[in-house]
């Protein structure tokens, strides 16, 4: 008997490892396709992945962070009123930043003051976030984020553009940082799995640096290639390849389409996302549920139209949708705060 038992539980725990091996499986062969797409065809890649995933993936956002806003904010109420007050506010000025400049006549030295005085406001917003996050949760250390936002604004005053530049860099790391909390909470035991297929990122980044650092810079002949080098630094960062850098960042967006199109709806959602009666919104009495099914619904409709209009004007449709894509980056930021 003790035999078969011992047995039983070998057979179990081998079973129980099988949704990790899967799991490991399926993104590292991710992440490796995509830094192979990346590096072999980094324009393309980052056009592709832009015109097929950038709106689904805002749109199963929208209806992730839906699934995570409580009914009653509660002690919550300020919270969410500083963050909402944040996010219009920064979005409204991102946007109109270059009428802005335009009024002024700023070029040059004002505009980078715009900009880090932009950035300077999205530290504040930052800081105060983590601090009224603090005096719910105690083990939140305030002092702490506001030492890194003094030593974030400093670099901010140095080099505004270039701090613009990593945040462009640093808002596709933000989905790994949802997920690590997501299978903290829900998969426990994936843990370790993923942090392997985290410590893979940066090993396929430095072969793809080792791959296209001596190669020739990307031909910006047309005005979407130049957007697309630009967006990726190239004018901020005349010593660095173009290739590399448009193939780093078409790598990581890739890499945060993913996670929010394919892994965080399968983990962190209890329904597929169409089906919207899951969400406390919608089904609980106190909630808003005409309102939630109306706004999903046309922020489908808004998908199908940014694919119509990227196969119309993919350039223009691209400068507007990056414009405009601010929005849901700030939204993220008092989620993933109150989440972790």
């Amino acid at each position: 008997m003790e035999q078969v038992a011992n047995k039983y539980s070998v057979i179990s725990a081998s079973a129980g490892q099988a949704p990790v091996r899967r799991f490991t499986a399926i993104a590292l062969s991710f992440v490796a396709m995509s830094a192979f797409l990346a590096g072999w065809l980094p324009l393309r890649m980052s056009i592709a992945t832009v015109f097929l995933f950038a709106g689904p993936h805002n749109w199963i956002e929208f209806r992730y962070f839906l699934s995570r806003t409580p009914v009653r904010l509660g002690p919550f109420r300020g919270y969410f009123i500083v963050a909402a007050a944040g996010v219009i506010a920064l979005a409204a000025l991102q946007i109109g930043l270059p009428l802005l400049a335009s009024s002024l006549r700023s070029t040059g030295a004002g505009w980078s003051g715009l900009i880090a005085g932009w950035n300077g406001l999205l530290i504040a917003w930052v800081v105060a976030l983590v601090y009224m996050r603090s005096r719910q949760v105690p083990r939140f250390d305030w002092r702490a984020a506001l030492a890194v936002g003094a030593a974030l604004l400093a670099a901010d005053v140095l080099a505004p553009a270039l701090w613009s530049l990593g945040l462009v860099y640093l808002h596709p790391l933000l989905a790994l940082w949802f997920l690590h909390r997501q299978l903290r909470r829900t998969r426990p035991e994936w843990m370790g799995a993923y942090r392997a297929c985290l410590a893979a990122i940066p090993f396929l980044l430095v072969l793809l640096w080792v791959k296209l650092a001596g190669g020739s810079a990307l031909a910006a002949d047309n005005g979407l290639a130049l957007r697309i080098t630009l967006h990726a630094g190239a004018g901020l960062l005349p010593g660095l390849n173009s290739g590399a850098l448009v193939a780093t960042h078409a790598f990581l967006e890739t890499i945060h389409y993913g996670i929010w199109i394919l892994a965080l709806p399968l983990l962190g959602l209890q329904n597929p996302p169409w089906r919207v009666g899951a969400i406390p919104l919608v089904r609980n009495r106190l909630g808003w549920p005409r309102l939630v099914k109306g706004l999903l619904v046309l922020g489908g409709f808004a998908v199908v139209a940014l694919w119509a209009c990227f196969l119309l004007n993919y350039s223009t449709t691209r400068d507007v949708y990056f414009s405009l894509a601010i929005v849901h980056v700030l939204v993220e930021v008092p989620f993933l705060i109150r989440m972790a």
